[in-house]
């Protein structure tokens, strides 16, 4: 087991192209900026390497919260034969930087025919707390763009060629000013906290020049309707930030953005677009209940839906915890209603 440096966490990727976005040095690097300290491990197994990037961030004083997201990231089958060989280590690491618990948000779906293979690993418990969100929409972009297109949702084809036909009109960025007033417009509309601008310049400035990222803007006569950031790594792509003007829907601006993101992403050889996030509900109470429910993040499933994606729910999250009343006290401050974005 050995603590390793950004560069050899590079080199350790690059064998492993399916980690999650969330596990590369850019993500770690980003969040390094904004509050969190970074370390990187890696052990080697006779079935091959396991590492984990891993993020602290003080919790009260004194204090840490450890947070291991979408990891760990290696060579044998199944998350949890993954975290396994590292426990000695990360419970090392935890106690010397006073962590209250850690928390692991697997990189890993729930199979629907055998949910009880993703129980919590021994030692950890379940956590009503997810930091990245639990449920999510897959896209397939595998075969030809019409291919892609025949899966969607009929309505959804409709609104990506009518805002073609009416001269909507997408292309890259570097704007982020102009993105950040749209996003800011966009969460007071429909109540949702955002980052900071610093915290997008930067997400743009570690990826955007990697090939794994791009700010994306829709107009239409010079006006901006919509935007939003993509980012890809490996076979996949994930859409996290997205905004939209009141003005201007029935043009269908969103529709279309979201399908040039997913072409850049299939340009740059990924087979899968996560549209990341809709309500943590099943599939059926999401489908019976849509059309009547418009809070929180119901209308973004009504949208999310229409790309023929799959809905899918995350294993996870799991604490393990060191400080058993702080972590108490950590409970009881979420009931309150605090929490903290990705």
């Amino acid at each position: 087991m050995a603590i390793v440096t950004s560069a050899e966490w590079d080199a350790f990727l690059t064998n492993r192209p399916h980690a999650h976005l969330m596990q590369t040095t850019a993500w770690g690097d980003l969040k390094s900026a904004f509050g969190w300290q970074v370390t990187r491990l890696v052990t080697q197994l006779l079935e091959g390497a396991v590492g984990a990037q891993l993020l602290f961030r003080r919790l009260y004083p004194g204090l840490t919260l450890a947070y291991l997201p979408k990891g760990p990231v290696g060579d044998l089958p199944g998350q949890i034969d993954l975290l396994q060989p590292l426990l000695p280590e990360l419970d090392n690491l935890c106690r010397q930087r006073r962590a209250v618990f850690l928390k692991v948000e697997p990189d890993q779906l729930i199979d629907p025919v055998n949910p009880l293979e993703l129980r919590p690993p021994t030692g950890f418990r379940p956590s009503t707390h997810a930091i990245q969100p639990s449920r999510t929409i897959l896209v397939d972009l595998r075969g030809n763009e019409e291919q892609v297109l025949g899966r969607m949702k009929q309505k959804t084809r409709y609104n990506i060629r009518l805002a073609l036909k009416k001269g909507v009109i997408v292309q890259p960025s570097a704007d982020l000013e102009l993105f950040y007033r749209l996003l800011e417009a966009t969460g007071q509309r429909d109540q949702f906290g955002i980052h900071s601008v610093d915290y997008y310049r930067r997400a743009y400035e570690l990826f955007h020049p990697r090939g794994e990222g791009e700010l994306l803007l829709a107009k239409f006569e010079g006006e901006l309707l919509a935007a939003l950031m993509v980012f890809a790594h490996g076979e996949r792509a994930w859409y996290f930030y997205g905004a939209s003007a009141g003005q201007r829907r029935d043009l269908m601006p969103t529709y279309l953005i979201q399908w040039e993101a997913m072409r850049w992403a299939r340009a740059r050889g990924c087979t899968e677009y996560d549209l990341w996030g809709v309500p943590d509900f099943a599939e059926q109470v999401l489908e019976s209940q849509f059309t009547e429910r418009a809070d929180g993040l119901w209308g973004v499933y009504r949208f999310k839906r229409g790309f023929g994606g799959q809905l899918h729910r995350a294993a996870g999250p799991w604490d393990r915890v060191y400080r058993d009343s702080f972590y108490k006290v950590y409970l009881r401050w979420l009931r309150k209603g605090s929490g903290e974005r990705g």
